[in-house]
């Protein structure tokens, strides 16, 4: 198959330029319309149960990540001055096309009794501007009557005070979000250096925002420098600019045909689908250094450029396959996850390394074709390199040393495992963010002071009309908002109980000492006055569904991480159930807080059944290649020890298991294997047509083909060591993982690999000599 294939390319090579040229410049028009996504992480498949009753949620009590807050702490807060200025700011972004609503303290509403007309009405509790010293007292004095402020919009404490912002859910996953964003920064920028107070930025759409802005800019960047490592290390491996230049244009239309499938598929770029240009550039460099390695070797032995290209194709061709394969199982498993951000990653990920394949094999041998044969080294100028010598005593390592081998590798394993059972699964929603960011500088402020702005949300559905009216059944809630706000991981609660409790003191004309629950008469007064209360029924809207069956109660949280969120769920439910029978009530814990964490969690356990069925698809693989079981078991040593080692330092350097880490894993795996299949495709091609005997066979593996698993190894340690530059903590643990991980399952391919096929041969010999009748000492 393959001979007819090498003949098909170099008898077409004008047909098939044309053909390939046409395909990318198709691929480059599409690739002009990849978009950067706007949108939270979509983590939990559609299918899931929690993301489900979350969409449920949010259709019926609408959007709870909408809000981005600004937060000020100042002992002048409440001076006119100061007041004025946080007021007008507030009145500024309030104009900015987009924003739903600002709620300060410079435009607070105090409810009022119209006993006229039976009704509440919201009257603001300050003018346009404060005039003198007397009207900021008096309002002071009101605003600390009205406990239903207290913690929500300021902290006396602290002099802290914050801005809720809501956007029109119509923009707030879309570009426009950008630039209302930085309008809102420009805006309160200037507060801040006209009042020399520091202005604390957060919420989901500004931390979105932000995240978005940083995978724009960590895109160009790393793009930019895979390529530059590529073409260093091609330069320094063949010192000249053919072998360049034209594996580095190779990779740059594979990186346009990734990013036209990222928009055929209809996907957008996310922290992690950003990451595949680069490493398409990464892993397709490798093709190329096979395809010149074996083209030189072959000029080596005869000088004839078209026998030199035939054979390269011929020899080659399987290796890489099997290997691209490989590589491409340990991102296409992620298929099955379910996940949408992960499958997305998984999917263009595995189609485009086959295609960048497929590129450099067809198009490497026309290319080199039109050009001169290089000038190579001699054979002996060759033979004294330092790798050259290096894989010569790798090889009398192998052949004389093999015990030590074998227990060096036991040590470092079992050592390794002890790493294992150290490591911890955790996840934040802001986790890969350094601590010294401004996003995470600012989230501290906000956790201090209001203890965080990540929401969390409760639905209780009394099961039956108007039941949520029941003074009962609102007791028990309010029982339950105030246990779940004794813990120092949740905000106070806003809720239909709070807005109740404030209508109760405006009914007693704002009497602070009547802010709580009414009794049975007093409640029907209240909610018939919220009842004419008009427009100001909305009050009640967000917080109570139409048949008032259902209510919402609904906190800020600090991002504890998931392993804390999910100990305070399993704590919560049978106190919550305590209070609410769950016999007569539906109690849900819902919100974007709640989806991070089960999200992180369900990422986890499917990326270890991602793992598992790498492993074994691609030991089928090799079962189906090699047809010998015991080359399948022994195969799989040599990638599975380097994933232990790493999880073992990332439980040494407490680097704690999530999302963004595990994915080390299936993708090393793969690209692990790859070094694997180079080796062993050549010990059975060198097996099947020579007389050599394992030995020799072994030998000539190691020394030859190591030349090109070592060059392939160090443009990966290098190429994903980029990713050590980046701003997300977990890119950058995940480059320098890989780069770590790779690096060593090259030493293991070149010493474990072969002393376990020594071993094999060793066995079998001595099994021949046995069925003989001779002594044969091992």
């Amino acid at each position: 198959m393959w001979n007819n294939f090498s003949k098909f390319i170099l008898s077409n090579r004008i047909s098939i330029l044309v053909v390939f040229f046409l395909i990318t410049l198709f691929m480059a028009w599409k690739a002009s319309y990849v978009r950067l996504s706007y949108t939270g992480s979509k983590i939990l498949p559609l299918t899931d149960s929690a993301f489900i009753k979350y969409n449920n949620f949010k259709s019926q009590f609408g959007e709870d990540g909408n809000m981005m807050v600004l937060g000020i702490s100042s002992p002048d807060l409440l001076k006119k001055e100061q007041f004025n200025e946080w007021k007008a700011l507030a009145a500024d972004i309030q104009k900015v096309e987009g924003i739903k609503q600002v709620l300060s303290i410079g435009n607070l509403y105090d409810l009022q009794k119209d006993t006229t007309n039976q009704r509440f009405v919201l009257k603001q509790l300050s003018g346009t501007t404060v005039l003198n010293d007397a009207e900021m007292d008096s309002i002071k004095q009101r605003i600390y009557e009205l406990p239903f402020y207290e913690g929500l919009i300021y902290n006396k404490e602290s002099n802290a005070t914050l801005m809720a912002i809501n956007f029109d859910t119509k923009i707030l996953n879309t570009k426009k979000r950008g630039p209302i964003i930085q309008s809102i920064l420009d805006k309160a920028d200037a507060y801040s250096k006209r009042n020399n107070i520091e202005v604390h930025y957060s919420g989901l759409p500004f931390i979105r925002t932000a995240v978005s802005q940083l995978v724009s800019k960590e895109f160009v960047l790393f793009l930019g420098l895979s390529i530059l490592v590529a073409a260093v290390i091609l330069f320094i491996f063949f010192r000249r600019l053919y072998p360049v230049i034209f594996p580095i244009l190779l990779v740059i239309v594979g990186v346009i045909w990734s990013l036209a499938t990222l928009v055929m598929f209809g996907y957008e770029i996310t922290i992690l689908t950003g990451l595949i240009p680069p490493l398409i550039v990464i892993i397709g460099i490798p093709n190329s250094i096979l395809l010149l390695n074996k083209y030189h070797n072959e000029l080596r032995k005869h000088g004839d450029k078209a026998k030199a290209l035939h054979v390269t194709i011929l020899r080659i061709s399987e290796t890489t396959l099997i290997a691209n394969i490989t590589a491409a199982i340990g991102f296409g498993v992620l298929f099955f996850t379910g996940s949408a951000l992960l499958v997305e990653f998984g999917v263009v990920a595995a189609l485009n390394v086959m295609a960048t394949w497929f590129i450099c094999l067809c198009l490497i041998p026309i290319i080199f074709s039109y050009l001169p044969a290089p000038a190579l080294n001699a054979q002996e100028e060759h033979d004294n390199s330092f790798l050259h010598k290096l894989l010569v005593k790798t090889d009398h390592l192998v052949h004389n040393r093999s015990k030590l081998i074998y227990i060096s590798t036991l040590i470092i394993t079992l050592i390794s495992v002890i790493g294992v059972l150290k490591i911890n699964v955790n996840g934040y929603v802001v986790d890969d963010l350094p601590q010294n960011s401004p996003i995470i500088r600012d989230l501290k402020f906000f956790e201090k002071n209001f203890e965080g702005i990540l929401p969390l949300e409760v639905s209780i559905d009394t099961r039956k009309k108007n039941g949520i009216l029941n003074l009962s059944t609102i007791k028990k809630v309010d029982k339950m908002e105030e246990m779940i706000s004794e813990y120092p991981e949740f905000s106070r609660s806003v809720s239909l109980n709070k807005a109740l409790k404030y209508a109760s003191q405006a009914f007693y004309n704002g009497d602070p000492q009547f802010y709580r629950i009414p009794n049975d008469m007093e409640k029907n007064f209240v909610l018939s006055y919220l009842g004419n209360s008009g427009g100001n029924n909305d009050m009640l809207k967000g917080f109570v569904d139409s048949n008032k069956q259902v209510t919402r109660v609904s906190f800020q949280m600090a991002d504890v991480g998931s392993k804390r969120m999910n100990e305070l769920l399993v704590e919560l439910k049978p106190r919550i159930d305590s209070i609410l029978n769950p016999e007569r009530y539906d109690v849900l814990l819902t919100g974007s807080s709640i989806i991070f964490s089960k999200g992180t969690d369900y990422m986890l356990r499917h990326l270890m059944e991602s793992i598992l069925l790498a492993i074994v698809l691609i030991s089928l693989l090799r079962l189906a290649q090699f047809k010998d079981i015991r080359i399948m078991f022994i195969s799989l040593l040599p990638n599975i020890i380097p994933l232990i080692i790493t999880a073992g330092l990332m439980g040494f350097f407490n680097i704690p298991l999530k999302p963004s880490t595990i994915l080390i894993f299936t993708i090393a795996f793969g690209l692990a294997s790859d070094q694997t299949i180079y080796f062993l495709t050549r010990y059975q091609q060198e097996l099947q047509s020579t007389d050599f005997s394992t030995s020799k066979v072994i030998s000539d593996t190691i020394i030859e083909t190591g030349i090109s698993m070592t060059h392939i190894a160090l443009v990966l340690f290098f190429g994903f060591g980029i990713f050590t530059a980046s701003t997300f903590g977990g890119t950058m643990i995940l480059g320098l993982l890989l780069s770590i991980t790779l690096i060593i399952a090259l030493f293991s391919n070149l010493t474990l690999l072969p002393a376990l096929l020594v071993l094999l041969d060793k066995r079998k010999r001595r099994k021949i000599a046995r069925a003989k009748g001779e002594t044969w000492d091992i």
